[in-house]
Parts: structure tokens; C-alpha cells; sequence
């Protein structure tokens, strides 16, 4: 067996636990170290997964002067994420961050700027990405099954799921000199990723946007957490090449449910949620789905490469290993960046925005721990 990979922590929070469990399913890795400032926290995740009391660190440099440490896992808060990258980064490690990329445009800018300056690998999760539906929609597109695609939509439902007001999660997720955004940041990121993806992470000309929190919430638990995001992001991009995308992102919102992403082409169109293929032959509508699973199976034993694509961290692992080249998700963060800032600043100037304004008004929001 190969060497494993040796990965240091930096943060063991909530979605900490997610990654560190997540690496457990994955081959030849090792997590030989983690930092946070939370004592218990950190001795609480290092019994649970076996670090011992010597590789537990209160400060993230200290972790750094490792000789043993391959790569950074970065699962901080939003505008802590530039600051810890970097450092890692420039320490010679390739570096894995939660998502969203960083607070805002210009730190996550920072973060691929130093990237490509070190020649060091960065890696943003990116879950859907990873999704089966988005496999099967990317095929479809290849095979030019959609002919010219010129639309894209990114929706996110919750009834009511916005963070610690509706009883779950830490005030940090709604205070926005912590976490930069709300729903547009912590489950936009998602979707809007998914769908630059599919689309060939087009060049963004122009955003418009609108977000609102206008629905009740506990005043108790929002003073505590100091509410000041969104709770429903609203926009709409134009890009080059005729291409646009419209979003709407929902922490809560009073309705049953929102119609799933889609991409739709001059001769068809896919749906990623419930998965659904759209054509017309002649004056034939069809309307077709799909087993994932079965396709699934038929990746991993016939094309033999879906262990490299299982997940965000499958992925991450097999590229450092040299068995895959990694994807651009930095590339494509940061782009989804440009976007859900564009939204934030058409918000802001009651308008639509230019890529390029967008750019020139993005202000560091960093904080380093």
C-alpha cells in the first residue's frame, strides 16, 4: 500500500465532523493533527478520532511548523478561510476549504493568486459537483443531446431552515461580520457552482439581485446570534456567449417546495433534482428520468472511475495522489464568488452590476484566528 496522505486540521467544528468522518471511508489517509481554538472541542474531536494529545494545537502556526503534514483541511468560518489558506499555501501544503471559497470576491481572488504563485494544489468543497445527476446532465451535454445551451436556473428550498433562529446550527452562520452572507453563502454556493459547472464556468458580464429576510423569526435566539444576512437571495447573471442563469436561493420560505436546477439547450433540456430528461422529435414531447444508481454502478465497473469522483474528498485524495487531474473548483468558486458579491451589490445600489464593478468594489473581509 502506498504512503498515506497526512492531513492537519485546522478547525473541529460542525462541518469539521463531516470531513473528518468522510475521510474515515477514505483509502490511505491519515489525519495526523488538528487545531482550534476551542479546547474541548479540539480534545473532544481528537479522542473520537485518534490524534493524540501531542498533535493538538491551539494555534495554527504552531501546526504548521509540522514536518509530517501533506495537505491543510480548512473548516473555519467564511472570512477566516483566506488567512488560513494562505498560510498553508505558502508553508509548501496543498490546501482543502469548506465552502463558500472565502467573505467575499477580493479574498477569494487572494486565495488562487497564492495558489498558482506557490504551485500548490487548492481544493473548495464543492459537494454537488460530485453528484450523480450532474455526471449524467454533463454527459448528456457532451454528447450534444441539448444542442446549444443557453439557460441555466439554480434553486435551494428550505421551508424553514435558516441556521440557530430555527434551532439548529451556531449563531455564527447569521452574523455577518463572521460569515459574510446567508442562504446565498451557505447553501447558494452550492447550486450556483453546480450549475457553472455544467455550463463551462462561463465569463460573467453582468448580475442583478435582490435578497430579503422578511419572514419571523425567534427575537431571542436572533438577538443572541445577531441576525444581519439573507434568508431568500434572488438574481440573475449574464455571461458571454449568450449564456444566462437565474437563482433563487431559499433558507425559508412559506411554500412546499421549488422546481429543482435545470439546464436547457436549443433541442433539450435536463433537471437535476428529481433527475429528468426533456426532448422534442418532431411533434413528440418526451419526458424521460433515470436510474443514478444503476449508472452509479456501471461508472464504478465499467469505466472503473467513480471512486475518484465519489465525493469532494475521494476526489481531493486521488489528485494529490497523481490519479486524477483535479478539477477547477477553485476556479469555480471563485466565479460563484463574483456572482453571489454581484447579487449582495445589486442589492446594495439598486441596479445591475458589471463584472468588472463588482470586482473593483470587493473589500477584504478577513480575519485571521
Amino acid at each position: 500500500m502506498p504512503d498515506p496522505i497526512r492531513i492537519g486540521f485546522v478547525g473541529c467544528g460542525q462541518i469539521a465532523q463531516s470531513h473528518l468522518e468522510t475521510y474515515t471511508k477514505v483509502p490511505n489517509v491519515k489525519v495526523v493533527a488538528l487545531c482550534d481554538i476551542d479546547a474541548q472541542r479540539l480534545n473532544a474531536s481528537g479522542e473520537k478520532y485518534g490524534v493524540p494529545p501531542e498533535n493538538r494545537y491551539t494555534k495554527y502556526r504552531d501546526m504548521l511548523k509540522r514536518d509530517d503534514l501533506d495537505a491543510i483541511d480548512v473548516c473555519l468560518h467564511n472570512n477566516l478561510h483566506m488567512p488560513a489558506t494562505v498560510l498553508g499555501l505558502e508553508s509548501g501544503r496543498a490546501v482543502y476549504c469548506e465552502k463558500p471559497m472565502a467573505g467575499c470576491y477580493a479574498d477569494a481572488a487572494k486565495m488562487l493568486e497564492i495558489a498558482k504563485k506557490t504551485g500548490q494544489k487548492l481544493h473548495i468543497q464543492l459537494a454537488m459537483i460530485y453528484d450523480p445527476a450532474t455526471r449524467a446532465a454533463r454527459e448528456l451535454i457532451a454528447a450534444g443531446e441539448l444542442g446549444t445551451v443557453y439557460h441555466a436556473r439554480s434553486t435551494g428550498f428550505r421551508r424553514r431552515g435558516r441556521p440557530y433562529v430555527d434551532g439548529y446550527g451556531s449563531p455564527n452562520f447569521v452574523n455577518k461580520q463572521i460569515a459574510a452572507g446567508g442562504a446565498l453563502y451557505d447553501m447558494g454556493v452550492y447550486h450556483i457552482s453546480q450549475m457553472l459547472y455544467l455550463l463551462g464556468n462561463p465569463k460573467v458580464e453582468r448580475v442583478t439581485g435582490k435578497t430579503y429576510a422578511e419572514m419571523p423569526m425567534d427575537e431571542k435566539r436572533a438577538k443572541e446570534a445577531k441576525w444581519s444576512v439573507e434568508e431568500l437571495g434572488l438574481g440573475f447573471v449574464r455571461f458571454d456567449k449568450n449564456l444566462s442563469l437565474d437563482i433563487i436561493e431559499a433558507w425559508a420560505l412559506h411554500l412546499d417546495t421549488l422546481e429543482g436546477s435545470s439546464i436547457v439547450g436549443s433541442e433539450g433540456g435536463v433537471r437535476l433534482n428529481p433527475f429528468g430528461f426533456f426532448r422534442s422529435y418532431g411533434h413528440l414531447d418526451l419526458n424521460g428520468t433515470g436510474s443514478m444508481d444503476a449508472a452509479k454502478f456501471r461508472w464504478s465497473n465499467v469505466e472503473g472511475d467513480w471512486g475518484l469522483y465519489a465525493s469532494s474528498q475521494h476526489h481531493w485524495i486521488a489528485a494529490l495522489r497523481g490519479e486524477v487531474e483535479l478539477l477547477p473548483t477553485a476556479e469555480v468558486a471563485l466565479n460563484t464568488m463574483l456572482i453571489q458579491e454581484g447579487i449582495y451589490l445589486s442589492e446594495k445600489l439598486g441596479r445591475e452590476v458589471t463584472a468588472d464593478e463588482i470586482r473593483e468594489k470587493s473589500v477584504s473581509l478577513a480575519v485571521e484566528v
